[in-house]
């Protein structure tokens, strides 16, 4: 059996008039974040994850911010596609272990639900899935509540055949 290891991180500020999308959910806040597509960072990063421990480059080059296609997307059907992506190459999700920044909301009440919603979207179990909330303590962007920073660490497997 093969295996790969990939890492993603992402940030976007966080502005008024935009919703706040995280781990494919809406979370009830006065600041959204500010992207081309819903700008989850949560989903972003684990695209970007998924895709460099495949080799495939990133999220920006299979799905570019210059494109009139992305503008507003639903970052779920991001993912979709990135794990269409991966299967089509004969890689399995592993596991993933991915960190949410940010001051507030606070986040911990809503990781079960990005959970279930990320698995489903994927086609993978729950427990294939962790999600962490952090603060950076008042300090940096974060801190000062500017916006939100996501990371995550995948691990892959190659399907034999």
């Amino acid at each position: 059996m093969k295996i790969r290891v990939g890492f993603g991180y992402d940030v976007h500020a966080l502005v008024s008039g935009r919703d706040l999308w995280l781990g494919g959910i809406k979370i009830p806040h006065t600041l959204g974040l500010l992207g081309h597509s819903d700008a989850d960072v949560l989903i972003h990063a684990i695209c970007d994850a998924l895709l460099g421990a495949a080799n495939m480059r990133d999220i920006g080059y299979h799905f570019p911010d210059t494109s009139g296609e992305y503008k507003d997307i639903d970052s779920k059907l991001l993912l979709r596609d990135t794990m269409k992506l991966l299967r089509e190459a004969g890689y399995e999700l592993g596991n993933i272990d991915a960190t949410v920044a940010a001051e507030r909301p606070k986040l911990n009440p809503h990781i079960p639900e990005m959970k279930r919603v990320l698995a489903e979207v994927m086609g993978v179990d729950e427990d294939d899935i962790s999600i962490k909330a952090t603060t950076t303590e008042k300090l940096g962007f974060t801190g000062r509540q500017e916006g939100i920073s996501a990371s995550a660490v995948v691990l892959i497997e190659k399907r034999k055949g």
